[in-house]
Order: structure tokens, then sequence, then C-alpha cells
């Protein structure tokens, strides 16, 4: 697979990453299967997906654990980011604590929990309303001088919070949401980041499945999988969203290759530093997705793609994380 870097001077890393949340919590979780879920994060690495995600919210826990699993062994071939920011309630809403005691603490924990004495990517979460942002920040900064943790970044964050962070310790990539039915970042972070040599990570980039056309009805989800409470899925709006989905797929098949491929590939061109993490339990996904870091969309193609309307809905509606922050 190609490469590039974890922003300007940053480790090197495949083209496509691997998102592993869906593994362990909101997809499906009655249908999970760790020993599958090893066998892909592996193959991965086999493939050139060098750059794995998790976070200790995901579970909570429990996804950590299995990464840590599946990295037995190979722990120096990959570049390992998770999170921290986000806990969890017994309802499973998550909530934000950015506090630098709380991160201080949190990150001894991952480490236990993946098997590792370091981290190559810890990740803000969320930035916290409640703390300043240059207190957790400035936590984050000191696991890198303690070396247990090699480089930060921030997960949903703003223009204005990249620069006030960037100010006191480099920021190393930014994670948000990016896909052909998601494009707001493209206004602002993207072009930031970019210009500032800055990774741009993004979660999500085949709409949550949508994007690859196997998702034909929301039933077909099963019970308990999250994306039946998103407003993209449901009732007219998961109609109108069905036409986006049908042009991807007519200029896959004049291309030869798989809608997704094209939506990752279309994910990909937008920047030398773009890096999306694409999710994915099945051996065959995971094959797929990583294929389209070795795809080339012509400009025809990228313009056409450019063109597509916007998706209807909203991406998380109220029901999702006590209406305020999403499980990514």
């Amino acid at each position: 697979m190609r490469t590039t870097t974890l922003g300007r001077g940053g480790a090197e890393v495949g083209r496509i990453g691997l998102g592993c949340m869906g593994m362990s919590w909101a997809y499906d979780e009655a249908g999970r299967d760790d020993t599958e879920s090893i066998k892909v994060i592996r193959r991965a690495i086999d493939l050139g997906v060098t750059l794995i995600d998790t976070a200790d919210a995901y579970g909570p826990f429990s996804n950590e654990q299995l990464v840590g699993r599946a990295l037995r062994g190979r722990r120096d071939e990959v570049v390992l980011a998770t999170k921290v920011g986000l806990m969890p309630d017994g309802e499973r809403t998550l909530h934000r604590n950015a506090r630098p005691e709380y991160i201080r603490g949190a990150i001894d924990g991952s480490l236990a929990r993946l098997g590792v004495d370091y981290v190559d990517l810890y990740q803000l979460h969320r930035v916290d309303p409640a703390v300043p942002l240059a207190e957790s920040w400035g936590a984050l900064a000191d696991l890198v001088a303690a070396g247990k943790v090699r480089a930060i970044g921030l997960s949903e964050a703003t223009v204005d919070e990249i620069r006030e962070a960037h100010a006191i310790h480099p920021v190393a990539s930014v994670q948000s949401e990016l896909s052909l039915w998601t494009r707001d970042r493209l206004a602002d972070v993207v072009p930031y980041t970019e210009e500032h040599g800055i990774a741009f990570l993004p979660f999500s980039p085949l709409g949550r499945g949508f994007l690859t056309g196997r998702i034909t009805s929301a039933e077909q989800l099963a019970e308990g999988d999250m994306r039946r409470k998103l407003p993209r899925f449901q009732g007219a709006a998961f109609e109108a969203n069905q036409a986006l989905v049908e042009k991807v797929t007519a200029l896959a098949e004049r291309l030869g290759v798989t809608p997704g491929q094209v939506a990752l590939a279309w994910v990909v061109a937008q920047g030398e530093y773009v890096v999306p993490i694409p999710g994915t339990k099945r051996l065959r996904y995971l094959e797929e997705n990583a294929a389209a870091g070795d795809v080339d969309l012509p400009a025809d193609a990228l313009a056409e793609l450019d063109a597509l309307p916007a998706a209807v809905g909203d991406r998380y509606g109220t029901a999702i994380a006590g209406a305020t922050v999403s499980p990514r």
C-alpha cells in the first residue's frame, strides 16, 4: 500500500488505517467475535494498514484489551493510537472529562490494557468545556515528556482549538468525521491541518457502512446497533440517501472498483496527510478497504463526487450519547 506520514515529519503510515471501535462496541455487539477481529487486525498489518485506532471509551476498555491481544508480537509494526477524555456511565452515555489528573491516570490504564510501554498517538477524544484546553493539552504534553506517548492529537476540534493547542505543543493529528455524506470539515479544519502539516484522520469514511451499498434497509441492522437511531438511517432520509449511494455505485462500476473503494479513495484525495480509518470486523471487507489505498480517481470522477448532494438528516440527532457526544 502507498504510504504517507502522520503529519509533516511524523511516523510513516499506510494511506488507509483501521478503526477498531465497531469490533467491540456500538455496532452489532451481540455478534462480537474477538477471534475474528484479532485476525482482521493482524491481516491489516500484513496489508500495510499500520495506523490502528482505538479508545478507552470503546467498550468501555474492552476494545483496548482486544487490540492489545492482536498486537502481541507485532507492536513495532504499527502506529498505535488511542484516546482519552470520554467516560461512559452506567447507561452508556458518554461524558467529557479532560481534567489533567484524569488524563495522567488514564494513560496508565490504556498502556496496561494494550500491553505496551507507550502509544504512538494519544488523542483528546473531546475538548471538555469545563476544563481550559491549555490545562488538558499541557497534561498530554507532559505524557510525551514522560515517554508514555510519542505524539498527541485532538478529536472533533475546531480550528481555534487546534491553533490554541498547537501553540503549547505540536498537534500531530486531528480526528473528525469525513465522508461523501459528511463534508463539513472540508470548509475549515482539513485545509488548516494540511497547511500546517497536521494529519487528518477521518472516522466513518464509509458513512457508517452506508456508502458501500450493502445496507439496503435499516431493518437489516442488528437490534442494538446504534445506527438504527441515527437520522440518516431512518424513514424518508434513508430513502433519499440511497440515491446518493446509487450515484457512487454507478461510478464504481465504470471504474471497475467497489462503491466503498470509491468512497475511501475520494477521502484520501482530500489531502497529503489525510488517512481514513474505516472499521470492519470482516476479513473480506478489510481486504477491500485496504485496496482502496492504491485507487487513483481521475479528475472527472473526483469532480462528479464533489458535486454529489449533501446527505439528508443530521449526523446523530438527539438519541445518541446524551444528545451531546457521539460514540466515536
